[in-house]
Order: structure tokens, then C-alpha cells, then sequence
């Protein structure tokens, strides 16, 4: 009886290793807004979803760094769902208060930009696995808006 328990728990286990499972990607970082608060910055993420249901997106983790500090994080609850066998892009709004631009004023000098590090962790609910997170990483450069941008 043991034999057979065993051999039912490995073909299971075996059939969730080899599912498919939503992958996501991020294909840009811009400049979102400026206003007198602060910079915002918008990722677009590209997720295709495998099933043929749609899937809800827990939360959405996100991380700014530049120069190996980190300068913003935070979360986004209940962003959405990916639709049912389809690419779904998401719109993820990172916010910079302009406070926290200033410290970065070497960086900022050399070039007129900030090199980063995006880090995003988007958590959705599998059936069958539960909680599942897509960990994302890009680096990059984001140009910062000139005085005419400000007033403009």
C-alpha cells in the first residue's frame, strides 16, 4: 500500500513541476509625472497568463536603488487580474519624493540622470500552488526633467 502512496505523491508532484506558470517581464521604466511632490516614474510589465481562467494579482512589491541605496519601496495591493490565456501589460507607479533626489546629487551631476536598480515581485494566487511570486530585476537609466519640464 505504501508503494502505491508513493508512486501517486510523485506522479502529482511531478505533474505540478511540469505546469506552466505566468511569466512576466519588464520592458520599460519612464518618467511617469512631475508635480511640486515629487517624480513618479511608471514600469511597464508584460505577463502572459497559461490558463484558461483568469488569475488574481495579489500584490505587487516594488524596490528603486541607485547607487546601491535603496531610495523608494513599497507595495501595490489588489493591482488587478491577468486575463485568461493572454498578455496582460501592467502599469506600475513607483512615486520619488523630490527630498530623496537631492542625496542622490552626485549621481545626478555627472549626467543629468540616475542609474538604477528596479526590483519588482509580482505575488498572485495559483490554483493548486497558492501564493506565487514573480521575482523581476532591470537596470537602467532614468533621465531627470529639465526646469522646462517642470513648468511645462
Amino acid at each position: 500500500m505504501s508503494e502505491l502512496l508513493d508512486k501517486a505523491k510523485n506522479f502529482v508532484s511531478d505533474k505540478l513541476a511540469n505546469m506552466k506558470k505566468p511569466e512576466a517581464s519588464i520592458k520599460d521604466v519612464d518618467l511617469g509625472h512631475v508635480s511640486r511632490d515629487g517624480i513618479r516614474y511608471d514600469a511597464k510589465v508584460s505577463v502572459t497568463n497559461p490558463y484558461s481562467v483568469p488569475i488574481p494579482i495579489c500584490e505587487i512589491s516594488y524596490a528603486l536603488k541607485s547607487a546601491g541605496r535603496e531610495i523608494v519601496s513599497g507595495t501595490i495591493s489588489d493591482p488587478g487580474s491577468l486575463k485568461a490565456k493572454e498578455l496582460t501589460m501592467l502599469k506600475v507607479e513607483v512615486k520619488v519624493p523630490h527630498s530623496i533626489l537631492g542625496s542622490l546629487i552626485r549621481d545626478i551631476g555627472a549626467d543629468w540622470d540616475i542609474d538604477y536598480e528596479l526590483k519588482l515581485g509580482l505575488t498572485m494566487d495559483l490554483p493548486l500552488f497558492g501564493d506565487f511570486t514573480i521575482p523581476l530585476s532591470q537596470k537602467g537609466e532614468i533621465k531627470l526633467p529639465t526646469l522646462k519640464d517642470l513648468f511645462s
